[in-house]
């Protein structure tokens, strides 16, 4: 069993930086897909980011690219999500997800197959 635990959530101003971590455990990662979702009130959770954990080969939402820049530490079985220049719209919850049957990098929820359980990030002056 797959568990995923988010980490780094926090109040920052805009133009502010935040580091969020996703620690995993219970599974053989070496053909994941590690991702990033976010999900602010009221709204529908949308991709982020991702990366296959064998290459490190990545994807974003146009919305963040540039900003924001995901890895993943095999060795501590980390995913981190580095995000700057935040901006007001950030705001959401975010969410670590893994696709332990394929690699490719997709951005819709209903291909990942584990999920952890949030972490805030308000990004407000």
């Amino acid at each position: 069993q797959v568990q995923l635990e988010e980490s780094g959530g926090a109040l920052v101003r805009p133009g502010g930086s935040l580091r969020l971590s996703c620690a995993a455990s219970g599974g053989t990662f070496g053909n994941y897909a590690m991702a990033w979702f976010r999900q602010a009130s009221g709204k529908e959770r949308d991709f982020v980011a991702a990366i296959r954990w064998s290459s490190s080969i990545t994807r974003y939402a146009d919305s963040v690219k540039g900003r924001f820049t995901i890895s993943r530490d095999s060795g501590k079985n980390t995913v981190t999500l580095q995000m700057n220049s935040l901006k007001p719209e950030d705001t959401a919850v975010y969410y670590c997800a893994a696709d332990i049957y394929d690699d490719t990098l997709q951005a819709t929820v209903g291909a990942y197959d584990y999920w952890g359980q949030g972490t805030q990030v308000t990004v407000s002056s």
